[in-house]
């Protein structure tokens, strides 16, 4: 099984790529995202791969970075959705976008991305809520600790959204209340604080 590949690019095409690894060309698929960020034909670049074997064909996709190919595979486990619709959904928004698509069962911004139908969208919403979001704040969690800084203001919103959510409030209320919070405390890096302004402001001790 091909973990990643590492080589120079050979060729760029409208959804794949053509990657010299030693000599040998690997055609990958890949996203937009991943069109967009290459670097010039002849240099060297690496991509996490999964890949696809069927009887006539071995096929490879790749990703520039590990979450995003996390994604794919969550996306091709949800019953019709094949390679190609989930690499349209990974060139049509990133996974912090599909997550709060998902989370606010947006089947219409869902259903704007070439080759997702309502049912297809419905499906999506249902199989990964909880995974794709899981997989999103994890992924959140490890971008603060690596570069050690703290929380930005909507850092601290998302997560007092995410807080509410957990206790049980629904996820629209959360947001509206997280948002006055925001706009209404002095430290707006304060975890506590905020959360606690929203919390009166669902429990009407805010008004």
């Amino acid at each position: 099984m091909i973990a990643h590949l590492n080589g120079v690019v050979a060729r760029v095409e409208a959804t794949y790529i053509v990657l010299d690894v030693g000599g040998v060309g690997y055609k990958v698929a890949v996203p937009v995202s991943v069109l967009t960020a290459l670097p010039p034909v002849g240099q060297k670049t690496l991509l996490h791969i999964h890949t696809i074997v069927r009887e006539d064909d071995i096929a490879l996709y790749g990703f520039s970075q590990p979450g995003d190919q996390r994604v794919f595979e969550l996306l091709i486990g949800v019953t019709g959705v094949g390679p190609k619709v989930a690499l349209s959904v990974l060139s049509a928004m990133d996974a912090d976008t599909l997550a709060r698509a998902i989370a606010n069962e947006d089947t219409k911004t869902l259903i704007r991305i070439p080759g997702l139908g309502l049912k297809t969208a419905q499906r999506l919403i249902l199989e990964l809520k909880e995974k794709i979001s899981a997989m999103v704040w994890e992924r959140k969690s490890d971008r603060m600790t690596a570069i050690s800084q703290a929380p930005t203001e909507q850092d601290i919103f998302e997560d007092v959204v995410e807080g509410l959510v957990n206790l049980g409030y629904n996820r629209n209320d959360a947001r509206k209340a997280a948002d006055r919070a925001m706009k209404e405390i002095v430290d707006k890096t304060n975890m506590g604080e905020a959360l606690r302004a929203a919390l009166n402001i669902l429990t009407g001790s805010g008004k």
